[in-house]
């Protein structure tokens, strides 16, 4: 196994490295799945047979119960009023699976629903309102950046300086994990699915959402006094305990687009103010580590979708499919 790259600054961890593999990808930057890859590789190391991103996770289990009012919406099984199966996954970004819980980056989830017939659906989010990237090319550099100097161990300050002033579109998820610190368990985050999707309804009529998921436990952060003494590893062991106590519960939440708002940029957030709607609860039951369970396989492809939902033209969340592809490919050969 490569060395590890342990001693990242978190805003910069987090701030574009979503789940698994989230790239954008724009024709006129050049960008391709498998270079992204290889600078994940050259920057966090390699531990064979795993993810090159999000590779500290933690698998849980457990139903989605859609509102069938949604249906006015999207024609998507979903939303059919009855209980649809769930693999979920939890996890922190980077290629190091040694990342400790209380680094300042994003944490992730990402479901998988079973729908009747076979059909499966993916949903894979973060815990910060924006994106950290609008571009390929952002996450690139940001990891060409975050590569440590040979004689310090640690990423260049004058590089990540330079990425900072160079690339505008990282600073909103930045300042918002500057402002808020992460959470104590898994269970107390809103994740959401930063991009914008379409809800297609039984006439073909497609409606601009974005959606997020709220914790019925809700909202945490850790203390500054914790975020330092906290040991490395608690996540996990918080949210197998946790749903050891009962279900762990989110309320699905859906904003209604409007014209002119934000289609193909993640780093954007929509205004507050948009048309609200609950669209279904997800109910955790079980929790447990990563290996060998159902999860672990799995690969998060956010455009994995059933009949109802569609994507935009948003080249982040176009890239991240073939660039999910490359990651999974690999650790599926055993590399």
């Amino acid at each position: 196994m490569k060395t590890q790259n342990k001693d990242l600054p978190g805003w910069l961890l987090a701030a574009g490295l979503g789940l698994a593999a989230p790239f954008g990808m724009a024709a006129q930057d050049e960008v391709t799945p498998a270079q992204v890859v290889a600078a994940l590789e050259d920057t966090f190391g390699v531990t064979p047979g795993e993810r090159r991103n999000h590779i500290k996770g933690t698998c849980a289990s457990g139903e989605f119960v859609g509102l069938p009012a949604v249906a006015a919406w999207s024609r998507s099984a979903l939303f059919s009023g009855q209980p649809v199966p769930v693999v979920a996954r939890f996890s922190l970004p980077g290629g190091n699976p040694k990342v400790p819980d209380t680094a300042r980056s994003v944490r992730g989830m990402a479901l998988e629903f079973r729908l009747p017939g076979g059909a499966l659906q993916h949903m894979t989010m973060l815990d910060t309102p924006v994106f950290g990237a609008a571009q390929p090319k952002t996450f690139l550099d940001q990891i060409l950046a975050l590569k440590p100097d040979p004689a310090t161990g640690k990423p260049d300050p004058a590089k990540l300086a330079a990425f900072r002033a160079s690339h505008p579109d990282s600073r909103a998820q930045a300042r918002f994990l500057a402002e808020h610190n992460p959470p104590p368990s898994f269970a107390n985050s809103s994740y959401f699915g930063i991009h914008t999707f379409k809800f297609v309804d039984a006439t073909g009529k497609a409606t601009l959402v974005r959606w997020r998921f709220v914790p019925e436990d809700g909202e945490k952060s850790l203390s500054d006094e914790e975020l330092e003494t906290l040991p490395a590893d608690f996540l996990e062991e918080r949210l197998i305990q946790r749903t050891a106590q009962g279900p762990v519960r989110w309320d699905m939440l859906v904003s209604i687009g409007q014209p002119g708002d934000p289609e193909n940029d993640p780093t954007v957030a929509w205004p507050e103010n948009r048309e609200q709607v609950k669209a279904g609860t997800l109910v955790l039951t079980a929790a447990m580590p990563q290996k060998g369970a159902a999860c672990e396989k799995v690969n998060f492809d956010p455009l994995v979708m059933a009949e109802g939902i569609a994507p935009t033209d948003d080249p982040i969340l176009r890239f991240r499919s073939p660039a999910y592809a490359v990651s999974f490919a690999k650790r599926q050969a055993g590399q």
